[in-house]
């Protein structure tokens, strides 16, 4: 038995007026491989016809699947006014806390500026009496000792003034606003 007579028969030409290759002619004369070309070309646009349509059957339901892919909301559990009341109960709850948090804030904040107060003013004592040793001729080495000790001392209560300084803008840059 020949492959020819195994197979289904193929859809009919879609060509007008082409050739129909299982209605014998007298006059045609058909080699076989060019009839297994044309019936294996027409098992490929048969695979291929089955495949868009299982592609189309598969997908033709993708705008409306988008649509409720983009939903922003979705309540699986629980419902808007549960959210709410949940809300409302995490506010009231955390709500004193924060205000503590700020108030502790506050208060850490006064005490830099006070403690940034007395530094400048160490500072400014520091600064008078080197100018006071500067004009005055220093009269033995324990003298020139104190001023250097001074002058470092004041070199490091600059330091520190700065520090403090960079402290108290780093709380006013964290310090939330209250409503």
């Amino acid at each position: 038995m020949s492959r020819l007579s195994t197979l289904p028969r193929p859809r009919d030409s879609v060509f007008a007026g082409g050739v129909d290759l299982y209605r014998s002619d007298a006059n045609a004369v058909c080699p076989p491989n060019l009839r297994e070309c044309v019936l294996a070309m027409e098992d490929c646009c048969e695979e291929a016809y089955e495949a868009q349509q299982l592609l189309r059957n598969g997908t033709f339901d993708l705008p409306r699947m988008q649509k409720v892919l983009e939903s922003q909301r979705v309540f699986l559990l629980i419902d808007d006014g549960t959210v709410r009341k949940y809300k409302v109960d995490l506010a009231d709850e955390i709500e004193p806390q924060i205000n503590e948090l700020i108030d502790r804030v506050e208060q850490g904040l006064k005490a830099l500026r006070r403690k940034e107060g007395l530094v400048q003013n160490k500072v400014e004592a520091a600064r008078a009496m080197q100018s006071r040793a500067a004009t005055a001729p220093t009269a033995n080495k324990r003298e020139e000792r104190r001023v250097q000790m001074l002058s470092k001392q004041r070199q490091r209560l600059e330091q520190e003034v700065k520090t403090l300084e960079s402290q108290i803008l780093a709380l006013q840059n964290k310090r939330p606003v209250r409503s």
